[in-house]
């Protein structure tokens, strides 16, 4: 039976009432004198000149000041709020609409099959551990969006579909529609301005959170095989999944907690990781 769609629409609303607070906060004409806003009769709801935002947007100083992420300011500045705040900040009406389109393809049918609770906590929960790489990653650099969220709804999807493998009808084809939505997305990221590293992240993190979070109840079917398959009528536990199934779960949750105590450990303790891993730059052309 599917479920009731709350969390999504929710969290569309929230990201474009920030916008528009963000736009607010910025005031373009208020600040601006050498080249002229884009659409001067918004007032102060118009953007920044192309020069300064190609997205249609604010200034990264409106950014920076409504919790864009800044890995010194997380830091040296002790502003680990900026880690959850900037998932919800967009650089632009582009950038945003993108995000929410994005949102909105994944994350209904995402909702409607699991619930708002477990589609909430992948999405917060990856966009944080994709905030969580790019601050290890980018230093000074300003980094907003809902791209690591959104790449945790598709990590988590991916690891649904291989774990659920046998409740799926048309598995091989949802993988290849996966497969592309990955290859576009990536293909993006090269693109200037854009975070690789909180895709990465996000990716990393949802796809642990599936393994975790989004394992259906191994199918029974009844004595009659003329008769539809019938879901379990009483609720089922971890512990009544298959031994494989607890074992990938078990090592899930497990590695999803080591990464991100050491990724927090290292963040705050200052280690310069590019350092560490030389190629992880070469490999994100970042």
């Amino acid at each position: 039976m599917r479920k009731r769609v709350v969390i999504v629409p929710i969290f569309v609303i929230a990201n474009i009432v920030v916008f528009i607070i963000t736009m607010y906060r910025n005031d373009c004409p208020a600040h601006q004198t050498e080249y002229r806003c884009i659409l001067p009769g918004l007032k102060r709801f118009s953007f920044q000149p192309l020069s300064q935002n190609p997205l249609l947007g604010p200034s990264s100083n409106t950014l920076l000041r409504m919790g864009a992420l800044e890995s010194e300011l997380v830091t040296s500045g002790r502003e680990g709020w900026r880690l959850v705040s900037c998932i919800w900040l967009h650089a632009g009406v582009f950038h945003l609409l993108l995000n929410m389109l994005g949102l909105l393809t994944l994350g209904l049918q995402m909702e409607q099959e699991f619930g708002f609770l477990k589609l909430g906590f992948v999405y917060l929960i990856a966009g944080f551990g994709g905030s969580l790489l790019s601050a290890l990653f980018l230093r000074l650099t300003i980094s907003v969006g809902a791209s690591g969220a959104l790449f945790g709804l598709m990590g988590a999807l991916l690891s649904e579909l291989l774990i659920n493998w046998s409740h799926h009808e048309r598995s091989w084809f949802t993988l290849s529609q996966l497969v592309v939505l990955f290859i576009i997305n990536l293909a993006l990221g090269k693109m200037p301005h854009v975070d690789n590293y909180a895709h990465l992240g996000g990716c990393i993190s949802g796809i642990l959170l599936g393994f975790i979070l989004l394992q259906r109840p191994p199918l029974t079917w009844p004595t009659q095989p003329h008769l539809p398959y019938q879901p379990p009528s009483r609720p089922w536990r971890i512990y009544s999944l298959p031994k494989y199934k607890f074992v990938i779960w078990v090592i899930a949750l497990n590695l999803l907690v080591v990464l991100y105590v050491v990724a927090l450990i290292m963040l705050f303790r200052g280690v310069d990781v590019r350092k560490k891993c030389k190629w992880c730059r070469q490999l994100l052309k970042q």
